[in-house]
């Protein structure tokens, strides 16, 4: 595979790390700037609710960029903005600045996703659309506890600044390796004809679908800590072993799904990682009636589980890839949204069932999510079988 894909993958890591790695030090973060820890969480709150909102706007406007040329701005923005992050007093100033972060990150991530596809030979886009996707589970397994160690050995402002120096390496990858033959942002389409790309049913009921599934998954994966010590008692190094192999597993299957995806095609592998998920959320069900629940059932089933909720990524970023043509770039803006979106509304959903039904109704609403996420693809499967593609809708008109 080219240098320039885990170049791509690199850069993934450091969006991706960014986001998440504010989670391990927000005691150092509420405790400085004399604010609740309650407060300081809203930080990222407000980088993930920027990057859905600002992600699709981002893909529509900067549709015509080079993205050597993108790539470079949004960096440098990024490494800036962590950069300013490190030197702030105010939480006001810091939120703004998160917000900046954000904005590239909305830039860029659906970028580097589709320039692996763009690239891709035919038989694999799948394959490379997973080692792209390995950065995101990456930042979980090694970004997220690595800045966290800095933080809590060198303080908070030393994790920003770790992450713009990764930002930095990134981008000299980046400039590196990424081909400067052919470097465009593909046919330059009018805002109309992506408008209309992007809003055909094949494409938007498989966007739905991304977000009912995210929601699910993002649900399930907050809340497991109450879910499992309900069960089995588990005790807090039994709970981390748990995220632990669920991480490694993850990426063990965000590859399989890959290879999956390029051998069977994006429809079936997405149907099996879905179908997968909703029987894992229904034996979690069973299992609550069953308690108390030996651990290495639940770390049997929780693996199996962590690992699929990956699977599906790179089948979801494929499926649009092929199914919007030119506009394959805002298709994977619109999917970066939906995404983060979901992580929002599967902390706000979990949040209420845990606190009016109990824990043991968690799987419940995440597998009738599921149920959902597999209905709407479904529609979705048959409209692309009805309509046109993308690329042949822009053709026709």
């Amino acid at each position: 595979m080219p240098a320039w894909l885990f170049a791509l993958l690199a850069a993934a890591f450091v969006l991706y790390t960014d986001d998440y790695v504010i989670a391990g030090v927000l005691p150092e973060i509420a405790r400085d700037l004399d604010v609740s820890e309650a407060h300081a969480g809203q930080l990222m709150t407000v980088f993930s609710l920027t990057v859905a909102i600002a992600a699709p706007v981002a893909g529509v406007a900067l549709a015509r960029v080079p993205r050597r040329r993108l790539f470079t701005v949004v960096f440098v923005t990024f490494i800036a903005a962590n950069l300013a992050a490190a030197t702030t007093t105010s939480f006001g100033l810091l939120v703004a600045l998160r917000i900046v972060a954000a904005l590239a990150a909305a830039a860029s991530t659906p970028a580097v996703f589709a320039f692996a596809a763009e690239r891709a030979p035919e038989s694999h886009i799948g394959r490379y659309v997973a080692v792209v996707a390995l950065g995101v589970t990456g930042s979980i397994a090694a970004g997220v506890p690595i800045g966290t160690w800095i933080g809590g050995h060198y303080g908070w402002r030393a994790t920003f600044v770790s992450v713009a120096v990764g930002g930095a390496a990134a981008l000299a990858f980046l400039l590196a390796t990424l081909p400067r033959k052919g470097d465009k942002a593909g046919e330059a389409l009018g805002v109309r004809e992506q408008l209309r790309a992007l809003a055909s049913a094949p494409v938007s009921l498989g966007l739905l679908a991304n977000c009912a599934l995210m929601t699910g998954s993002m649900m399930m994966l907050t809340y497991m800590a109450p879910y499992l010590a309900a069960v089995s008692e588990a005790s807090v190094d039994q709970r981390a072993l748990a995220f632990s192999l669920s991480g490694v597993a993850g990426i063990v299957c965000i590859w399989a799904g890959g290879k999956a995806t390029d051998r069977w095609g994006p429809d079936r592998a997405l149907v099996t990682g879905i179908g997968t998920f909703i029987g894992i959320m229904a034996i979690l069900v069973l299992l609550w009636f069953a308690r108390p629940v030996p651990f290495s059932v639940l770390v049997v089933v929780g693996t199996i589980w962590g690992g699929m909720a990956f699977w599906n990524s790179p089948a979801i970023q494929a499926r649009l890839y092929l199914l919007a043509g030119p506009a394959a770039a805002q298709a994977l803006a619109l999917n970066t949204s939906s995404t983060y979106l979901g992580v929002s509304l599967g902390g706000a959903i979990g949040g209420l069932t845990l606190g009016s039904l109990g824990a043991g109704l968690l799987p419940a609403v995440a597998a009738v999510l599921g149920l959902g996420a597999l209905a709407s693809l479904a529609l979705a499967i048959g409209a692309s079988k009805k309509t046109p593609s993308g690329a042949e809708a822009v053709a026709e008109h």
